[in-house]
C-alpha cells in the first residue's frame, strides 16, 4: 500500500510523490525486463522530464500555497461547533429510514440527550436524561444544542 501511494498521482498537486523526490517516474522490475509500451513510447524523454523537474517542483508548490490561502479564507467564515460535558443536544435523525405514516413532516431532530463524554476531534458520546447511556458515538454534524 505504501509503494502504491508514492507512485499514484495526487490529486492535490497533481504529480506523483515519487516523480516530485527524484525527478522521474518509478519503474516496476518488469518494467525493465519487459519494457512496456508507455517505455518504448518515451525513448528521450527522461532527459527532458529530468530538466523539468524543478519547474514542476515549483508549480507544485505554487498551487499548494494557493490552496492554502483559499482554506484558511473558507474556514475563517466556519463556525466551530463545541460541546461540553453535561450540555443537552439534539441529534438529527434522518439518518435511517423515515417513519411510517409521518412522510415530510416529520420531526428532524430527536432529544435532548445529554453530553456524556467528549471524545475529540468532534466525537461525543450521549446519554438520555434519565442517565441510560446511547450505545454509539455521534459526530458534531449531527448535533445541535438544545435550548429550553
Amino acid at each position: 500500500m505504501v509503494k502504491s501511494r508514492r507512485t499514484t498521482p495526487q490529486s492535490f498537486t497533481g504529480e506523483t510523490p515519487f516523480r516530485l523526490i527524484y525527478g522521474v517516474d518509478a519503474i516496476i522490475p518488469v518494467e525493465i525486463r519487459e519494457p512496456s509500451p508507455s517505455l518504448l513510447l518515451d525513448g528521450g524523454t527522461k532527459a527532458i522530464e529530468k530538466d523539468l523537474i524543478d519547474e514542476t517542483r515549483e508549480m507544485t508548490r505554487l498551487s499548494k500555497a494557493a490552496l492554502k490561502r483559499i482554506a484558511l479564507r473558507y474556514n475563517s467564515k466556519v463556525l466551530n461547533r463545541n460541546f461540553g460535558e453535561g450540555n443537552l443536544v439534539l441529534w438529527c435523525n434522518d439518518i435511517g429510514p423515515p417513519t411510517l405514516g409521518e412522510g415530510k413532516l416529520a420531526a428532524n431532530w430527536e432529544g435532548p440527550y445529554r453530553v456524556k463524554e467528549v471524545l475529540g476531534k468532534g466525537a461525543y458520546k450521549l446519554e438520555c436524561l434519565d442517565g441510560s447511556d446511547i450505545p454509539r458515538m455521534w459526530n458534531v454534524v449531527n448535533l445541535k444544542r438544545f435550548y429550553s
